[in-house]
């Protein structure tokens, strides 16, 4: 592993603890108010930012990230604006791995290697896309690698172990494992479960395992912070996002600091021997 990404695993490691990965959807709620929502994933003690394409029909996502999605696209939010938004974030945090997380449409829609090359000069580290299976990324991924862009796969609890090397292949920066079947924020899985999952990954790869789909509270994400090298927070970021713009509070990007702060400390104490 190379750039941001690697070197945020490997002082993980060397911290002995796992990462927070937070997400939320690009230019939600507002075009004006994204910036601040995305400093405040930093300054709350987020390690690895993503940050999702606005997208019409985000299938893998359940209401809180759906809406949010509707928010950005309801403002005018466009991919092109989003990779403006990911260069200033870029400015502000040059440390701080950025991965963009969405559907294909939109990139193929730009082009294939136009994206990539926009995407690398904005400062961009990652890229998820939820719909586009390894037989489907022969289009996108040379360009993704050309442009120095990990492409991150998803792992289910489906993928099985005849699955499980195609998934690998080309995979880069990390490996995501959907924890729960179904869409994002709808359930959560059984610590012993997130245990064997991701041991049966370790043994089938070198990468880093971030765990998400279903991790809302401190408490949830400091059991995944005992098994995974990091764990993914979107809808309960998303959900807060949406429910503070509703009621127009004074300090949403404070709002969400704190939030992040809760999950941060608890997933960075969550190693740590409790004295008897």
């Amino acid at each position: 592993m190379t750039g941001r990404l690697g070197a945020t695993f490997q002082r993980l490691r060397q911290e002995g603890r796992a990462g927070l990965v937070t997400f939320v959807c690009g230019g939600d709620p507002s075009p004006d108010l994204a910036p601040a929502i995305l400093d405040a994933l930093v300054e709350g003690g987020a390690d690895i930012v993503e940050l999702g394409i606005p997208f019409t029909d985000p299938m893998a996502d359940g209401p809180a990230i759906q809406a949010g999605n509707l928010r950005a696209l309801g403002a005018g939010v466009s991919l092109a604006r989003l990779l403006e938004d990911a260069a200033a974030f870029r400015a502000r945090h040059p440390d701080v791995p950025l991965v963009l997380m969405g559907y294909l449409n939109p990139l193929l829609a730009m082009g294939a290697g136009a994206f990539a090359a926009r995407a690398a000069a904005a400062g961009v580290d990652g890229a998820i896309l939820v719909d586009m299976p390894p037989e489907e990324s022969a289009e996108l991924l040379p360009h993704l690698r050309a442009a120095g862009i990990h492409l991150i796969r998803l792992a289910t609890p489906t993928t099985d172990a005849a699955r499980l090397p195609r998934v690998l292949e080309g995979a880069s920066g990390f490996l995501y494992h959907v924890a729960v079947a179904g869409v994002t924020g709808a359930n959560s899985a059984a610590d012993a479960e997130i245990a064997a999952a991701v041991q049966r990954l370790r043994a089938a790869t070198d990468l880093p395992v971030a765990v998400g789909f279903g991790v809302r509270t401190p408490e949830q994400a400091a059991a995944v912070a005992r098994h995974a090298d990091a764990v993914v927070v979107g809808s309960a970021i998303v959900d807060l996002v949406g429910a503070a713009h509703a009621r127009q509070a004074n300090d949403l990007p404070g709002e969400v600091a704190q939030f992040v702060a809760g999950l941060a400390g608890a997933v960075r104490h969550a190693r740590v021997p409790v004295a008897a």
